[in-house]
């Protein structure tokens, strides 16, 4: 896909670029709503069913097509889609999960004949998303990372030490990618083990599932969400960093299919976390946007990197709130091709996607302050209110927003008073 042809100025790219948004959740909103506030542009969103939140959006054109997350349904409608805008309009395909990310990828050569595909070439994105060639690049850039062990899923004589570990460990599939495609009962994104006869019986079960790669066992880490940290970075074709931007966690899910998606994150810069982040993209030439988890170690006074998602995360709105429009960046330098200034995105921001109520519920001091007083200066925001939308939709995104009170209390259970 040649943008050239059509785009040469931000005026083209309100004509002209058309965004088509795989997935319709927290991401997926978001994408829309910054294409909107940057351009004043509409979206396209697949779904796979009826999203609410976002199919009553006004500001996004929703399908719903069945098996778009299957890999022949989801090439031939892209393929559909792309030949209707031949010539009239400049697609570009963005997706809101580690699914899409990797078949945009792996299909990218298929794909860019019809649309503009910001994301890495799959032989980079299928080495780095593995866990131990994460680990493996951490420990040659000095970068810390959680004592790792792994055991091969795909041997079915596969042995693990169970008796060999401290407890509680966690324990988590290297490959996201191949996960997703297996089934079991109780499975779970990650796990936390308490005991040996746990660790073994998660084991056997990815055995005997369709997930052929390594489970890693690591050290637990302890420590509350507020230990938590996301770095978000978009790079150049040489793998300079030249926006990025860091948060806090203070919330996160712990619904067991969730884990790991954070729900509240406040601002702390921390520059040498993002020197270490920006080591690893330029180590392996990295383009484009990316997301680390690191998780603070009080034991020693570390940050410990746990891996890089190779396309925006689900709370990447929260760079909006530090004063970059992340729409914007993919614009500027897929589309557009500008030069980027080096930035970090560091305005005062509470990214809620909860009530008030479960911040001073659930997160401890001296965060739970922080957050409240974000909240009372005005810079707190959640990507799903709106105020341009239609009423439909913010009754439901008020309807996923409140909801977020009874499942902390489902899943957590109800604090002690602080």
């Amino acid at each position: 896909m040649d943008a050239q042809s059509l785009i040469h100025t931000e005026a083209d790219v309100e004509r002209y670029l058309q965004p088509v948004i795989l997935g319709a959740d927290t991401l997926g909103y978001s994408y829309v709503r910054c294409f909107h506030e940057a351009y004043g542009i509409n979206s396209i969103v697949l779904g796979s069913a009826n999203q609410r939140f976002v199919s009553s959006s006004r500001f996004a054109d929703y399908r719903v097509v069945q098996g778009v997350d299957q890999d022949e349904v989801f090439l031939d409608y892209l393929e559909r889609l792309g030949k209707e805008f031949e010539g009239r309009k400049v697609p570009i395909l963005l997706g809101s999960g580690d699914w899409y990310a990797r078949n945009f990828s792996k299909n990218k050569e298929r794909l860019s004949r019809y649309f503009i595909v910001p994301y890495i070439d799959f032989d980079l994105l299928d080495r780095i998303t593995q866990k131990g060639v994460f680990y493996d690049i951490c420990e040659k850039l000095d970068i810390p990372y959680p004592v790792t062990h792994s055991f091969d899923c795909s041997n079915q004589d596969a042995v693990i030490p169970v008796d060999e570990f401290t407890y509680p460990v966690i324990a988590k599939p290297s490959n996201s990618a191949r996960y997703h495609y297996a089934e079991f009962p109780g499975k779970e994104k990650v796990y936390t083990i308490e005991t040996p006869e746990r660790l073994q019986e998660v084991f056997e079960q990815l055995k005997s599932s369709a997930y052929d790669k390594e489970l890693l066992v690591q050290d637990f880490i302890p420590g509350d969400d507020s230990h938590l940290r996301s770095i978000t970075c978009f790079s150049d074709a040489e793998g300079n960093v030249k926006v990025s931007c860091m948060g806090q966690v203070l919330l996160q899910d712990h619904l067991p299919s969730a884990i790991g998606n954070p729900l509240c994150i406040i601002d702390d810069v921390q520059p040498q976390l993002l020197e270490q982040a920006a080591r690893f993209l330029k180590y392996v030439h990295y383009e484009g946007f990316s997301n680390f988890d690191v998780k603070y170690d009080e034991r020693d006074g570390t940050y410990r990197f746990f891996e890089i998602n190779t396309r925006p995360g689900r709370n990447t709105y929260y760079m909006n709130l530090a004063g970059s429009n992340f729409a914007k960046l993919f614009v500027d330098h897929y589309v557009l091709h500008k030069g980027l200034v080096s930035t970090v995105a560091d305005k005062p921001f509470l990214f809620q996607m909860v009530p008030k109520s479960v911040i001073k519920e659930y997160v401890a001091e001296p965060a739970r302050s922080r957050a409240l007083d974000r909240i009372r200066s005005g810079v707190s925001g959640n990507p799903l209110f709106y105020r341009k939308d239609t009423l439909r939709h913010w009754f439901w995104s008020a309807v996923n927003y409140f909801h977020q009170t009874s499942k902390f209390h489902r899943m957590l259970g109800r604090p002690s008073k602080h």
